[in-house]
């Protein structure tokens, strides 16, 4: 594609019309006193981020903006470090074990998933979820991790060092040939006809950023399930899931569906504070694992310390929270974030991103010089529309879109292709200006 195009296509009027779309819906919110928050009002809801009103935010999936009360919490614990940094950490973090902001944090996460507030490991991202997963799994020689060829790096790279550590080895298998003629059964079949004897972890990925296929991690589980009646605890399949991009889109309990392990950043769809995550574990899953990194957050590793002697007692979550100093004004405003979801409802939620991408799959699938290449299903699919323009390259496509006010992404795969993602801050308008765009690159 030659410059002159690009120039060509920013001067259609496409990106002109873009600059009104937002004002009408969320200039005046951001230019005056910050009104109250209605959560059944989806303009209202728009009205408690700070995007730009010029562009259709189509990739909010990637880094979130931040809701009012979110951003209203960063900054109050911001104020009170500043003020005196030694005596509120020491408050907070430290003193009377009630009083430790980080388990508001687990009980909200907790109450999200379904489950426990002793469930819930707290990190700074899925990566670093994974990451302590894995490397804490204590694989024995020769036994394996099956996953699919379909995850993103960093859990493909978090079960490789482990397993180079452990001493055991990693297969992927497809799950798919065609991501949008995808099979839920087939998948699972095709995973439960490649577990072998040595196989101990089963590691999926909810929905596959580089096609927007949603796996049915509940099915899946139960096939597991099925699987291990014959297999002693100490091979029992582990199933360990990388969720972030179902969890804040999809209305479904975590800690009911089955999962051994699931980890998820808190700063995508969760729209949290930037560097917060989770890891959610039931007890009996939490003892398998050793600590990767020293917890500041339990008195018992602490104090064995000091005692100088080992821990007592099964690993627990709250032992695999990372220590360190964290960014804690992020992580603790966390609790606001997943307030913010319950406020407008998980199930209305789902049905919003669910109707925002089923118009942008529906008109792309009307467009003789696209490919798709997500589900058209809303079952098999969740906030991703994956897909090429015949002639161009993804990247190319996304600049296209961006010199026209659409903010898109291309998926960082061997095989890229253009991704669209609409999430509760977009409306109707946003799709069709989107839309617009794709159609002006007929030829």
């Amino acid at each position: 594609m030659s410059i002159s195009r690009r120039k060509i296509l920013a001067g259609t009027g496409i990106a002109a019309s873009s600059l009104t779309l937002g004002s009408t819906q969320n200039a005046a919110a951001q230019n005056s006193a910050p009104q109250p928050f209605a959560p059944h009002d989806w303009k209202s809801v728009r009205a408690q981020f700070l995007l730009s009103p010029h562009l259709a935010h189509l990739s909010n999936f990637f880094f979130a903006s931040n809701p009012t009360p979110v951003r209203e919490a960063i900054t109050k614990y911001r104020k009170a470090f500043d003020e005196n940094p030694y005596s509120f950490l020491d408050d907070n973090m430290f003193r009377r074990d009630e009083d430790m902001l980080w388990r508001k944090v687990c009980a909200a996460a907790a109450e999200y998933v379904g489950g426990q507030p002793d469930e819930i490991a707290l990190t700074s991202s899925t990566t670093m979820g994974l990451a302590l997963i894995y490397n804490g799994l204590r694989l024995k020689s020769g036994q394996e991790v099956l996953t699919t060829t379909h995850e993103f790096y960093p859990h493909h790279e978090s079960i490789r060092l482990a397993v180079e550590k452990w001493g055991g080895s990693m297969r992927k298998i497809p799950l798919y040939e065609s991501s949008l003629n995808f099979s839920a059964d087939d998948a699972i079949a095709r995973i439960c006809a490649a577990v072998r004897p040595n196989t101990r972890v089963v590691g999926v990925t909810w929905v596959h950023s580089g096609t927007g296929v949603r796996l049915p991690i509940a099915k899946l589980a139960a096939a597991i399930r099925k699987l291990n009646r014959n297999r002693s605890e100490a091979d029992r399949i582990l199933l360990v899931v990388d969720g972030v991009h179902g969890f804040g889109v999809v209305d479904e309990d975590v800690a009911k569906m089955g999962c051994d392990f699931f980890s998820a950043g808190t700063h995508k769809w969760i729209l949290g504070p930037h560097g917060t995550g989770i890891v959610w574990a039931k007890a009996e899953n939490w003892a398998l694992i050793q600590p990767t990194i020293p917890s500041l957050m339990v008195k018992e590793t602490t104090d064995a310390w000091r005692q100088d002697r080992p821990p007592v007692g099964p690993t627990q979550a709250a032992w695999v929270s990372p220590g360190g100093f964290f960014a804690y004004e992020h992580q603790w405003a966390t609790v606001e974030a997943f307030r913010f979801h319950r406020q407008i409802g998980r199930k209305r939620v789902q049905d919003r991103i669910i109707e925002l991408n089923s118009q942008i799959k529906e008109g792309l699938a009307r467009m003789k010089h696209v490919t798709l290449h997500t589900p058209l299903d809303p079952d098999l699919s969740a906030g991703f529309v994956c897909f090429d323009v015949h002639g161009y390259k993804p990247q190319d496509v996304v600049q296209i879109f961006r010199d026209n006010r659409v903010i898109a992404s291309s998926t960082p795969y061997a095989v890229p292709h253009v991704r669209l993602s609409a999430g509760i801050v977009n409306f109707p308008k946003d799709v069709d200006m989107a839309l617009k765009v794709v159609r002006s690159l007929a030829r």
